[in-house]
């Protein structure tokens, strides 16, 4: 468990975090956004103990980062930013110059180099100079390198950046598999990446925290609307005669008319009302063909905008 309690951080008299406070639970993974300069890195750096904090607590699986410093970090397992790895060394060599500095104990350290080799996919790779590995191949060298000793606790800044789109897939993957074992923090501008991995966001701006939500209700609670589309075969034209019964209805408006007849509306109801089961029954009662009905998809992008630009509420 991460617990910041009251955290400020100065530099001068500029207030790089302002007073934040949050919690993070065993066994979750947790996005970590803002845009550039909202302090989301000044913020990985403190739970980190890279830097420490002008004011407040930060307690990291019981251990407070200024108190026990040594044990806060055991705790951790910190993938930065920009895979910083050492290129003349071999994957072996590198992962096991990690386990070093993790103080893993000699007579179990060849035991676990090799299971994090075997976990990463790495044992093809094992004994080449790290110069020479793909993008992706180093993003898992790096991520080896983070997770030797065990560390309970995972930080992991923007690990999918450079990626194609078949080794993004791949780290995703391997990120959901890791939240099984430890607790992930993932710092990502990829915001789809974000919805499909975290099971909650803290979202940071002006070093505030503007928002701390699943992916799922930041979406709704910034939809404003509640708009379906149907796509219909209507011969007869009914279907206008047909929404005025149903009272719900607050707008109607054709968006497409296809080369095939059918024609695609977008249908607006009040915001918690969920219409498509009156609109199936009442259409085929009137021998209106539904091709297709979906609700309007609100984005953690779309969330994110419209909590940045006005503030949002904690």
């Amino acid at each position: 468990m991460i617990e910041i309690k009251n955290v400020t951080k100065k530099y001068g008299n500029f207030e790089a975090i302002k007073n934040i406070s949050f919690k993070i639970e065993d066994g979750e993974i947790v996005g970590l956004l803002g845009p550039n300069g909202a302090g989301k890195t000044t913020t990985m750096n403190m739970i980190t103990g890279f830097i420490e904090q002008t004011d407040g607590k930060i307690i990291v699986n019981g251990y407070d980062t200024l108190k026990d410093p040594i044990k806060a970090k055991e705790q951790i397992g910190y993938m930065p930013e920009g895979v910083p790895l050492y290129m003349d060394l071999t994957v072996k060599e590198f992962i096991a110059y990690m386990a070093g500095l993790r103080k893993v104990d000699k007579k179990e350290k060849n035991n676990k180099i090799q299971k994090v080799i075997e976990d990463m996919n790495l044992k093809d790779v094992q004994n080449k100079l790290i110069r020479k590995l793909s993008r992706g191949y180093k993003q898992r060298v790096s991520m080896a390198g983070t997770l030797i000793g065990d560390p309970k606790i995972l930080v992991l800044d923007e690990p999918t950046v450079g990626l194609d789109p078949k080794q993004i897939t791949e780290i995703r993957n391997l990120i959901k598999s890791l939240g099984k074992k430890h607790t992930v923090i993932l710092s990502s501008h990829i915001l789809s990446e974000v919805s499909q991995i975290c099971e909650k966001v803290i979202i940071i701006n002006k070093g505030e925290i503007v928002a701390i939500d699943t992916p799922e209700n930041l979406e709704k609670k910034v939809s404003g609307k509640n708009d379906i589309y149907v796509t219909v075969e209507d011969k007869e034209n009914k279907i206008l005669e047909i929404i005025k019964k149903i009272k719900e209805i607050e707008k109607i408006e054709l968006v497409t008319e296809n080369e095939d007849g059918t024609k695609k509306y977008i249908i607006s109801t009040p915001k918690d009302i969920d219409i498509r089961k009156i609109i199936f029954t009442e259409f085929a009662k009137a021998n209106i063909t539904i091709f297709e009905m979906k609700k309007s998809d609100v984005t953690l992008e779309d969330a994110f905008i419209n909590l940045i630009e006005e503030g949002g509420n904690k």
